[in-house]
């Protein structure tokens, strides 16, 4: 997940330049090597939520986008291999300019500065172009999924992600401690959301598919980034990651339409979605519960651990999305009534499916 610049951020890239500059002499050394023209500068582009940064490399030639990412902390080889798999599939990913694995360099091409979110904000018009234009993408490289390709999204990945939010939303940011009966309730629901989760169709989940990552690009529209980290898992949990977006909301009547156009368009295309609708839908619910869980666990840690606090504004949202998916299926009532408990609010009356 990329956070958006700004002159925070800036000033901490600032002070890491000045921590390591001699890896920064390195990469800017390494870049004017590789440069198709002369450099003129190289700013600061965006930081990641991991150890990995961005620059921008300008140049008489245009701009290109450098990565800067640590092998002791980071490597490269899955951000190269998931960018080919993907453009080969048809979705616009940076090409590759340019490549020091042994330093962690990378020389990309240049997608620009406006994201989804951010042309959402100034033009929220776009909304319906934009989003049918990310599924057409998705469409496209989930119709070339290959189970030996990815890592699998499997049980124990799910459930580690799971475990994200007792660890870090309730012990360590709201500084709860669960009692047994809390516990068994816990465990009980992350069986029953893993047990939909797994028996869905599996595909190629770029696992962070929503309005920070997807760039506004006047060909090949979305602009696809941070992929790195793409597996073979549901195919519901990249509709799940843009349609209950933790930046941006939509109405449930507006998100239902680019479903059902998904829905339509994937099942044209021959891919494994459940051929009822409803049933579909479902899935994408109980989807959306695992990541509304394992977004709150990595929110907290981002914040506590490496005090990235600006998350902290958006856990209301990805805390909603739960709370009203809880309150709408039966098997995660005692967990919603659990959430209740935790944080001293009522229950609400929900419905069933």
């Amino acid at each position: 997940m990329i956070e958006s610049g700004g002159f925070f951020e800036r000033r901490i890239i600032a002070l890491e330049r000045l921590e390591h500059p001699e890896r920064l002499d390195r990469l800017q050394t390494w870049v004017q090597t590789v440069l198709p023209a002369p450099l003129i500068d190289l700013q600061p582009a965006s930081a990641d939520a991991s150890f990995r940064r961005y620059f921008r490399a300008r140049t008489s030639a245009g701009s290109f986008i450098v990565m800067d990412a640590p092998p002791s902390h980071e490597d490269c080889t899955p951000f190269l291999h998931v960018a080919r798999l993907f453009r080969a599939a048809g979705a616009n990913t940076p090409e590759i300019v340019a490549e020091n694995l042994a330093e962690g360099f990378l020389l990309l091409s240049d997608f620009g500065d406006t994201t989804y979110l951010a042309a959402l904000e100034t033009d929220p018009d776009s909304a319906d172009r934009l989003y049918r234009d990310a599924n057409a993408t998705l469409i496209k490289i989930q119709s070339a999924s290959r189970a030996d390709h990815l890592p699998p999204y499997d049980a124990e990945l799910l459930s580690r992600e799971l475990r994200l939010f007792p660890d870090w939303y309730l012990t360590r940011h709201l500084g709860l401690s669960l009692g047994a009966a809390q516990e068994n309730v816990l465990n009980t629901a992350f069986n029953t959301i893993l047990a939909n989760n797994l028996a869905q169709p599996r595909v190629y989940v770029h696992r962070d598919w929503h309005s920070r990552n997807l760039m506004l690009t006047a060909a090949g529209n979305p602009g696809v980034l941070d992929f790195q980290d793409a597996v073979y898992g549901p195919i519901t949990y990249d509709l799940a990651s843009i349609y209950k977006d933790a930046y941006i909301r939509w109405d449930e009547q507006q998100v239902l339409d680019w479903l059902v156009r998904y829905w339509q368009d994937a099942r044209q295309a021959g891919l494994p979605v459940n051929a009822d609708f409803g049933e579909f839908y479902r899935d994408f619910e109980w989807m959306g519960v695992q990541r509304h869980i394992k977004v709150l666990g990595i929110f907290a840690r981002l914040c506590h651990r490496d005090g990235k606090t600006g998350y902290l504004k958006d856990m209301p949202l990805v805390m909603d999305y739960l709370r009203k998916a809880c309150a709408r299926y039966n098997g995660l009532g005692d967990f919603l009534r659990l959430l209740d408990s935790l944080e001293g609010k009522a229950v609400e009356v929900g419905y069933t499916f």
